[in-house]
């Protein structure tokens, strides 16, 4: 059977090239990097090496990177760990409704420990407005934590924009960027980011392995303690094959950023279009153009089930997302489209395909040739399309 990944935006494969690196780093140069010895010291240099690779990729320099196990905990860290240090100056905090769990739920949790939470709407494509985040700032504002790029529909948010404002009021600005790093450029000095999150898993490198910016004068309290690594920062043995690695992959997307962006933005404007011209009922979720990702297709196909348009695509080989939660045990649509203003039926029907690197023009002829078929099929078995094409047929 045919096999088609178009769910890079949940996780990507690993580069050759990276995976060999690390390989090295499993058998051969397998020291402790805190050790004092020629092994630890070769793991050591390495690491430090990846760390330079990490900070060129978001335009920071070596010594503002802490690695970290990944973009969850990164985010906690960034959230938590700023506002400990920041208590005597004030309790709230500020942050939007697409924002992925990982900092939603870190603010939901401050906001039952003493802290106050404003999160601001989004529009019809997942943008936050900079007017709206101005209006919401208090004098006791001492955190401002907003996505780069949203996970589900692809939206860019004006980060420049918010930054300047977070700066004019002396407030720690703090940017999930697990979703665009390697697809747009960064420059956390540009764009007056204090702290940036991102992931290895999301550009062609290694799983459990992610890095917080903090910049220079930002504190942050640490949540892991022990061994004092990470200067303190973040205690336990560095994960150093998975560092290597997530270092070897930022280097890699830097280079290749501009050929990716080229050629999956070709990609998602052939499948985009060519879902809206062969589904009548169809939805494009999230902005157009330069406003979203390079490798993002979101749409909301009515009178069909999300989950059930992910498991007929998978029968066929073709790996997707639905927006909806269903398959994470939960009956409520994705909180993303919700806040965009999507009702539940139609958010319930929503599919996110995200390209890669690997992916071909004939791939995605096949999606255009299979899923219409299954939203026929599916159709057929929806009381609600029945009735739609009985007032058709009335007219």
């Amino acid at each position: 059977m045919r096999r088609v990944y178009l769910d890079h935006s949940a996780t990507t494969p690993v580069d050759l090239e990276v995976a060999t690196l690390m390989m090295t780093y499993y058998t051969e140069k397998y020291g402790n990097p805190s050790s004092v010895h020629s092994f630890g010291r070769e793991a050591k240099q390495a690491l430090e090496e990846a760390r330079n690779q990490v900070a060129e990729l978001i335009g920071a320099t070596p010594q503002e990177v802490i690695f970290t196990s990944g973009g969850t905990e990164a985010d906690n860290l960034a959230i938590i760990g700023s506002v400990e240090t920041l208590r005597k100056k004030g309790n709230h905090i500020i942050t939007s409704a697409i924002e992925h769990h990982a900092v939603l739920e870190t603010c939901e949790y401050l906001a039952k420990n003493g802290f106050e939470l404003t999160v601001i709407p989004v529009d019809e494509e997942g943008i936050l407005s900079v007017e709206d985040i101005r209006k919401a700032i208090r004098p006791d504002t001492i955190l401002l934590s907003v996505m780069h790029a949203n996970n589900e529909v692809g939206s860019i948010q004006p980060i420049a924009e918010i930054g300047k404002l977070a700066k004019e009021h002396g407030i720690t600005f703090h940017v999930d960027a697990v979703q665009s790093l390697g697809k747009l450029p960064i420059d956390v000095n540009e764009m007056n980011v204090d702290l940036l999150t991102v992931s290895g898993h999301k550009i062609y490198g290694p799983k459990g392995v992610g890095a917080l910016y903090v910049r220079k004068g930002i504190r942050v309290v640490p949540l892991v303690h022990g061994g004092g690594q990470e200067k303190k920062r973040r205690s336990g043995t560095e994960n150093t094959p998975g560092i290597i690695g997530f270092g070897k992959a930022c280097q890699l997307a830097g280079q290749r950023m501009a050929e990716d962006a080229k050629h999956q933005t070709k990609l998602r404007d052939k499948l985009m279009n060519g879902i809206l011209q062969s589904i009548d009922h169809v939805k494009v979720n999230g902005p157009s153009g330069e406003k979203r990702l390079p490798n993002n297709v979101n749409v909301s196909i009515r009178f069909v089930e999300g989950e059930s348009l992910l498991l007929s695509l998978d029968m066929l080989g073709i790996a997707a997302s639905s927006g909806s939660a269903c398959t994470s045990g939960s009956l409520d649509p994705s909180h993303v489209l919700l806040a965009m203003g999507l009702v539940h039926e139609i958010a319930h029907g929503s599919l996110r395909f995200s390209l890669g690197r690997q992916n071909t023009e004939e791939e995605i002829d096949y999606v255009l040739e299979q899923l219409p078929k299954i939203v026929e099929r599916l159709r057929m078995m929806s009381p609600l399309y029945d009735q739609v094409n009985h007032i058709k047929q009335a007219q």
